[in-house]
């Protein structure tokens, strides 16, 4: 069982991308006003804002590959998403990072520099729109869970294969849900008033993560954009997806669940 990192994300990553945003931005106003006023003082300014950037940017970054690794469902809409947003951000911080090399011994290339800038501080408005996009369309970032839903659970057990023991039924209760990574698949175990189901953790629509969406009446609605599946026999119950999601046999004995990885219609 893991933390909630799945689901709000690494706590240092919004703190941390504040701060090269800022200063990659003061460092185009400052150079602006040191052109423009001839201030040798501005555009001092502007080198050591250029400085704090790329050194806070390189902070930000550990943070960012975790949520990318660790949080963003894999062959989602979010991870094409996601990888844009982090290519752009290398961009930047190469295109920022080279400029500050640059400057040192070119400080009356003021057209060059102040281009490769307003070019960063553009790629960087994009990039940030694309992160604003995870974080409200996909939700990356945000503990959106309903209530009663219990604690996150999630297990990790390796390369299994055939039927492998998952939990034990009293880990979860009605309209409950467990994440289990087994066999290089995402399943989810989930609980409803009339027995068990497993299925896969991934909307058939655009690729969210079920696990993180709402299991009611033997229904679970994906958190993206709203699509509804039959948890035992996986058909589609409300679009936008058209395509069943696949489910997976369980079977209990002596208390124990055990799932039976090949895909097939069922439950217990």
């Amino acid at each position: 069982m893991r933390s909630k990192l799945h689901l709000k994300g690494h706590p240092l990553h919004p703190i941390l991308v504040a701060l090269p945003i800022g200063f990659f931005i003061s460092t185009l106003v400052f150079d602006l006003l040191g052109y423009w006023q001839d201030n040798p003082e501005l555009w001092r300014t502007g080198f050591n804002l250029e400085v704090a950037g790329v050194v806070t940017a390189l902070l930000a970054a550990v943070p960012g590959i975790v949520d990318y690794f660790a949080v963003v469902p894999p062959g989602s809409s979010a991870k094409k998403r996601a990888s844009k947003h982090g290519l752009l951000n290398i961009v930047v911080v190469i295109l920022f990072a080279t400029v500050w090399f640059y400057r040192q011994g070119n400080e009356d290339a003021y057209a060059i520099i102040l281009s490769a800038e307003c070019l960063g501080v553009l790629l960087l408005g994009i990039s940030g729109w694309l992160g604003g996009t995870l974080v409200h369309r996909n939700q990356i970032g945000i503990d959106h869970r309903y209530a009663e839903a219990g604690k996150w659970k999630e297990k990790h057990l390796g390369n299994a294969e055939g039927e492998v023991e998952v939990a034990r039924v009293e880990e979860l209760k009605i309209n409950h849900m467990m994440l289990v990574h087994a066999g290089g698949k995402r399943i989810v175990i989930g609980r409803t008033e009339e027995g068990y189901a497993a299925f896969d953790d991934y909307c058939t629509h655009k690729g969210g993560t079920l696990a993180d969406g709402a299991l009611i009446c033997g229904t679970v609605q994906c958190p993206w954009h709203g699509s509804q599946f039959d948890v035992r026999t996986g058909v589609v119950k409300a679009g936008p997806a058209r395509t069943p999601i696949q489910t997976y046999l369980l079977r209990e004995a002596d208390g124990v669940l055990y799932l039976r990885l090949h895909a097939e219609r069922g439950g217990v």
